[in-house]
């Protein structure tokens, strides 16, 4: 399958579209860095640790005077390759803009990212939109073009989100928790270190190989190069537990920071931090750090599986004790 570098920009259009190259890569972060949704997960600098696994097909949008206008980071489906995503390889990855695609403009924009696919041999654009609580003013005009153009919505996520502004006082089963985690002498902190972070990722990778029979995203690799890309934006906080020789790694969460929310992108214990209840501070210790950051949200991640047709109840209802309510990961499919 083949898709035109660029088209040229008739009479009824509104923008020209073309590919992205890598020659785009820095002014594409500078225009995800100038945008109320994007963040450093839309990035060529993040995208970039994929290296050659996804087909990409990103778009940059751009007006009479071939200013940018909007950019798409998208890849074909490595499961169907009639159908192009926005992005394969990210939790999200919604049309990013500056201001510029409000109302009628989006739905021009959308229009003509149709057609554009539509003209390479793709059928479907599947679209993962960004989630309000990254916007940093609300952004969400993506939505109503999708709606206009009737796509349809074929997964819908909840996931438990704290407002750091507005956080319900802690109920009796997070205090006793945390007494709990006090009693066994959990302590928590921030760590850099590699070996403290492969011990992690081990506790990680046994608990979805037991629970799920999958493994972390990210391998140790991987996460440890994010890491270095992302010294600041990428944190790991551990709890540990004394044995005889000193202490151990029990349980730890990796933290992803953006300008809005702080999200939790794993989280793992050991049979010993299950036990000792390690999770329950190690939550309090990062739902603080996101505030000391000046985040409004905390987000806890998703609770569901099979496309959101799922509730893992269990799961959801061990967030809910930290005062999260309810937000929505939103995924649409746009025939061509």
């Amino acid at each position: 399958m083949t898709i035109p570098a660029t088209t040229e920009l008739a009479p009824s259009q509104e923008f020209m579209i073309r590919r992205y190259s890598a020659g785009d890569a820095e002014a594409w972060d500078a225009f995800v860095d100038g945008s109320p949704m994007g963040t450093w997960m839309q990035t060529r600098r993040f995208l970039s640790y994929h290296g050659d696994r996804f087909q990409d097909r990103s778009l940059i949008l751009l007006n009479h005077k071939k200013q940018w206008q909007g950019i798409l980071p998208a890849a074909v489906d490595p499961g169907d390759p009639r159908r192009v995503v926005s992005h394969p390889g990210l939790s999200y990855g919604g049309l990013i803009h500056q201001g510029e695609l409000r109302g009628e403009k989006m739905l021009s924009a959308f229009q003509e990212i149709a057609a554009y696919y539509q003209s390479a041999g793709f059928q479907v654009l599947r679209y993962k939109a960004t989630p309000s609580f990254y916007h940093q003013h609300p952004s969400q005009d993506d939505l109503y073009a999708l709606f206009r153009l009737n796509a349809n919505r074929y997964r819908c996520d909840i996931t438990s989100l704290i407002d750091l502004n507005h956080r319900p006082q802690p109920c009796y089963a997070l205090k006793r928790a945390l007494q709990q985690a006090q009693k066994n002498q959990i302590e928590v902190s921030e760590t850099e270190s590699t070996e403290d972070i492969e011990s992690l990722w081990l506790i990680l990778a046994d608990n979805l190989q037991r629970k799920h029979g999958a493994r972390p995203v990210h391998s140790l690799q991987e996460i440890l190069r994010l890491k270095s890309l992302f010294p600041d934006a990428i944190r790991f906080i551990v709890g540990r537990k004394g044995v005889d020789q000193g202490t151990e790694i029990v349980a730890g969460f990796v933290l992803f920071i953006m300008p809005m929310t702080t999200h939790m992108q794993y989280s793992a214990a050991s049979e010993m931090g299950y036990e000792t209840y390690a999770l329950n501070p190690i939550a309090e210790y990062a739902i603080a750090l996101a505030h000391t950051l000046g985040c409004r949200y905390f987000d806890f991640g998703i609770s569901t599986e099979n496309d959101g047709r799922v509730l893992n109840q269990g799961l959801y209802r061990f967030k809910g004790k930290f005062g999260s309510g309810s937000a929505l990961h939103e995924f649409f499919d746009l025939t061509l």
